[in-house]
């Protein structure tokens, strides 16, 4: 019976063994998962990869694409994907069959082209490709992304689409299998030898009896076994402690192979949630809603800095328009057309984004939009406060605003998380809404006395004042007036981390003279006159400058004053008759 038992130990050990190192081995689940659109998809001119794929397996995937000729891959977060995409006819790409073997697609019908996403602002990467690509999607913990594929817009979009997750199969049975295959066939391999060493076998046990004889004073110990055999004499009890050990040995031999064999399976796969999953802390990376994350913004100010360099060189707007509108277009077209014929007047302040030395990033994700920047960088003598708008999804931010950092002025310290923006007739929490901040620094720089008690004298509001001064001084024969109002655009406010606000917006400035006696001639300067065509003026003369400025609005209660953080103006139009 005994020997029975023991075959039947050993027969079940080796099952479990074989059982539990085939699924770490042979018998081991895949370790991928691959899911393919099938190929009667309805394709549009777009195919949008939905950010659900992400939660099919934990947030990372590899996607193999492969398209007729080039083809464009872009990455954005989900609702700038949507502004962009907007009307056009697409695919969307959301989800697997529950064996994980064939995509999900909707086809959604709308207009026939699109644009090509290469190179636009909304996206934070793009990449292009011909024939085929394969991406790695590792999704960042700062949100939730999408992918756009496209051609040239007209023709279909790829959709020969295959990905592949990690599949995240486990074998929890695997290691309690060896273990408990291990120690069955080390108890039958034991129960085995106590056999053959037992009374009833081939060789009986010296035991003491009534009869005495020349073992009549061997040692005797209790059996450790199960109990076959009462005593055992010393050649025997060394037999079974060998038998231990050896027994012993095989199972750490074994669990020593099983646990290396599954730390090695551990370690193959990602982890289930990528790079989205909570640090070792427990605590995920906090979400930010950033209309533009840093490399992108950098990418953004490196293409303006690089068109306006273009249109600097050229000394033509055309070449500005890409990148520059406003009142920074119209600054630098007015001194292109200056300089033509004025070679004395200055260049345009180059704008650089080779040091970015802080940003105004909003969380607010309607359009427009609007970003700051500070930047320094060849040929600033001091730092230039850069304002980008972008009018909608399928449009690239342009520079708007340009001016320099006052003399013993610092930027605001707006929030690095991402600025609130705010309407221009917001006061809550403010010493004064922007709106009325703006027309009392018009007022402070048309006027010496009004505002000074709220905008203290600075490096901008006296070089102003006194040049309105000159002009008067030097027209004696002319009636002349000044005048600095808020455009009623390009204007955007930010809450700052006090609790305050930054406003950056221009101003029109305005000369206006007419002459005091019938008969009298007013006359303007050479750059002046280069945009009027004319110096003088018989019936009225009209100057018009646009003003950068950046302006601080202390928190309610705060003792600091209205702050005039960055300033500039340029002639832009004049008009004499």
């Amino acid at each position: 019976m005994r020997v029975k038992t023991a075959a039947a130990l050993v027969l079940l050990g080796l099952i479990a063994l074989v059982a539990g190192i085939g699924q770490l081995t042979f018998w081991a689940p895949p370790k991928t998962v691959t899911a393919t659109l099938p190929a009667d998809a309805k394709a549009g001119p777009l195919t949008v990869l939905d950010t659900k794929l992400r939660d099919l397996r934990g947030g990372e995937a590899d996607v193999s694409i492969k398209g007729d000729g080039n083809f464009v891959l872009a990455v954005g977060r989900p609702d700038d994907v949507a502004a962009w995409v907007g009307k056009t006819a697409h695919t969307t790409i959301d989800g697997a069959t529950p064996d994980g073997k064939q995509l999900n697609a909707t086809y959604t019908d709308g207009d026939p082209t699109a644009p090509s996403p290469a190179g636009s602002d909304t996206f934070a990467t793009t990449q292009s490709a011909s024939g085929s690509l394969d991406y790695h999607w590792d999704l960042p913990g700062d949100g939730d992304w999408q992918i756009v594929l496209a051609a040239d817009g007209t023709k279909p979009a790829p959709h020969d689409v295959t990905i592949t997750w990690p599949s995240n199969e486990t074998t929890p049975w695997a290691v309690p299998l060896v273990v408990v295959g291990a120690i069955l066939l080390a108890g039958g391999v034991l129960l085995i030898v106590l056999r053959r060493r037992g009374p009833g076998a081939g060789t009986p046990a010296q035991a003491t009896g009534s009869h005495g004889g020349p073992d009549a004073h061997a040692e005797v110990e209790p059996a450790a076994g199960d109990g076959s055999a009462a005593y055992l004499d010393a050649p025997q009890r060394a037999e079974r402690r060998a038998v231990s050990r050896a027994a012993s040995a095989a199972v750490a031999v074994v669990l020593a192979l099983v646990g290396g064999g599954t730390a090695a399976q551990a370690s193959t796969p990602p982890s289930p949630s990528g790079t989205s999953s909570p640090s070792a802390s427990g605590s995920a990376p906090a979400p930010t809603d950033k209309v533009l994350i840093d490399e992108q913004l950098q990418r953004i100010l490196d293409q303006v800095a690089t068109g306006v360099s273009a249109g600097d060189q050229a000394k033509d707007p055309k070449q500005l328009e890409p990148r520059v509108a406003e009142s920074a277009l119209q600054s630098r077209a007015a001194n292109y057309k200056i300089r033509a014929s004025v070679a004395t007047l200055a260049a345009p302040t180059p704008v650089r984004s080779t040091r970015l030395l802080t940003s105004v990033v909003p969380t607010q994700r309607t359009w427009p939009r609007t970003v700051v920047a500070v930047t320094q960088g060849e040929g600033n003598s001091v730092p230039q406060i850069l304002t980008l708008r972008q009018d909608n999804a399928r449009a690239n931010y342009r520079l708007v605003e340009a001016a320099p950092l006052l003399p013993g002025s610092t930027f605001p310290n707006a929030l690095k998380a991402g600025a609130q923006q705010v309407p221009l007739d917001f006061k809550e929490g403010l010493a004064y809404s922007p709106n009325d901040a703006l027309r009392g620094l018009g007022d402070r720089l048309t006027s010496p006395d009004a505002w000074k008690d709220k905008i203290p004298d600075n490096a901008y509001t006296k070089d102003t004042l006194a040049y309105e001064s000159d002009v008067t001084k030097a027209t004696p024969n002319g009636d002349i007036k000044f005048a600095h109002n808020p455009t009623g655009s390009d204007a955007a406010a930010y809450r700052t981390a006090d609790g305050g606000a930054v406003v950056v917006a221009p101003l029109e400035f305005t000369i206006t003279g007419t002459p005091k006696s019938q008969g009298d001639k007013l006359t303007v300067n050479d750059d002046a006159a280069a945009l009027a065509g004319g110096k003088e003026a018989q019936n009225s003369m009209t100057l018009r400058f646009l003003e950068s400025v950046v302006l601080y609005i202390p928190p309610t209660g705060a003792k600091q004053p209205l702050t005039l953080v960055a300033a500039t103006r340029n002639l832009v139009a004049a008009s004499v008759n």
